[in-house]
């Protein structure tokens, strides 16, 4: 798949660009119905699937207060679009000059630089430009004007309730894991760069791999069974997310920690993606470090038991 920054570098050789627009965290199923609307219509036209999104949620930049934590890292999310078809992704950076087009700009300048544009597949709901000034609405009348077709799609209902990006981040907030994992079409996973411990873990003779979860949602504190994701490769995993009251000094500082079973590679500096399952326990203080050390032999065995 090819990842680029400007629609200019698309040069799609005289076809047609049947376009898929969202920030599309976490790729839920709600996601995954607009871009694989692209990806037909690009099939049936021979035309370029293309998704735009974009390198940071747009509050980070607009209204910094009310920014969310992700469901996704970005490798995550590209790598979640690129699963459903699309032929490339136009992955824009989102900050302050960005952000002050109008909507009408925004699409126009889009029509210029991609060439032929055939379709363009968004929500029902998409707002877009400055001050979310653009909706469905603008698009129907500069698809009129640009000739270009708007389908524009329901949001897709779960156990009654719309599946929103919203929805999910409150499921794993509270730890239904698997009601996250049905509005996502695939387990929840948290995916984030190895980053250097102070390696207690290995002392404790359990190393571990340090994931870098800074912006991301996290279930609540405790230790999981779970599945890491190393190259294609999975191996079994015993998962940390907390605080470590036995081991921390100083300011204590969330963390998330794998121990992947069968495994003596080196991971610093990768990007790991962790399947959360199973809450085997809640985090809580040992009284020495032999006994976190027996405590963690019975988590990684109750992880073996897990089929």
């Amino acid at each position: 798949m090819k990842i680029i920054h400007d629609a200019k570098d698309l040069k799609p050789g005289g076809r047609k660009v049947c376009l898929a627009i969202g920030f599309f965290d976490g790729v839920h199923l709600g996601h995954q119905q607009i871009i694989r609307q692209a990806v037909a219509d690009a099939h049936q036209h021979g035309a370029v699937a293309l998704a735009l999104t974009f390198d940071r949620h747009p509050n980070t930049v607009v209204a910094p207060d009310h920014a969310p934590p992700l469901v996704y890292s970005l490798p995550q999310k590209l790598r979640a679009v690129e699963s459903l078809g699309a032929e490339s992704i136009l992955l824009v950076r989102f900050d302050r000059q960005f952000s002050g087009q109008t909507g009408e700009e925004f699409i126009r300048k889009l029509s210029r630089d991609l060439g032929k544009i055939h379709s363009v597949c968004v929500g029902a709901d998409f707002v877009f430009g400055h001050r979310r000034g653009g909706n469905v609405a603008l698009l129907n009348q500069l698809g009129g004007e640009l000739n270009f077709h708007v389908h524009s799609l329901a949001a897709v209902s779960l156990d009654g309730q719309t599946v929103s990006s919203t929805r999910i981040r409150e499921a794993i907030r509270a730890g239904h894991l698997d009601a996250a994992s049905q509005m996502l079409g695939r387990p929840y996973a948290i995916c984030g760069k190895v980053v250097e411990g102070d390696r207690v873990g290995r002392q404790l003779g359990f190393p571990t791999a340090n994931l870098d979860v800074a912006g991301l949602m996290l279930p609540p504190n405790g230790v999981y069974a779970g599945c890491a994701n190393w190259n294609g490769t999975f191996h079994r995993a015993a998962i940390n997310i907390g605080l470590r009251p036995t081991v921390a000094s100083g300011q204590p500082q969330l963390r998330v920690e794998a121990h992947l079973l069968n495994f003596n590679g080196k991971l610093y500096g990768a990007e790991l993606e962790v399947e959360i399952g199973e809450k085997l326990r809640e985090e809580r203080k040992f009284a020495s470090a032999a006994d976190l050390r027996a405590q963690i032999t019975r988590d990684i065995a109750a992880v073996r038991e897990i089929s």
